[in-house]
């Protein structure tokens, strides 16, 4: 839902090249991993978006099982260099990031200015 994803930015961020990982604590008693993906406009048409989704869905079977945070909201964000990006790469970044929030290394958010005006 929306509002997860915007409970999710208000968490703890791990920016990496190809994407950035946002992880939210729930709180909520449920021991679960979620994990969310989102790729915006910006980075292509549909096919391409698509394609980085599947990406990042393979990059999350293959690693929150064991590093994901327990009871938190994981969310992938899919940035322009991510789609060219090789498989190793990514998973050893996402690899890094996973371990980057779970020492509690968060990144800052990142300050937002006005925004521009829409055509």
């Amino acid at each position: 839902m929306r509002r997860d994803f915007l409970a999710a930015n208000a968490g703890k961020r791990a920016p990496m090249p190809g994407f950035v990982l946002l992880v939210h604590d729930r709180g909520d008693g449920d021991p679960a991993i979620r994990v969310g993906f989102t790729v915006t406009k910006k980075i292509g048409n549909a096919v391409v978006r698509n394609r980085m989704k599947r990406r990042l869905r393979a990059l999350a079977r293959e690693l929150l099982p064991a590093g994901g945070i327990r009871g938190a909201d994981h969310v992938l964000i899919g940035r322009d260099g991510g789609i060219e990006r090789d498989h190793g790469l990514l998973k050893a970044e996402f690899a890094k990031a996973l371990g980057k929030i779970a020492r509690g290394e968060d990144s800052p958010s990142r300050p937002r200015g006005p925004r521009k005006a829409r055509r």
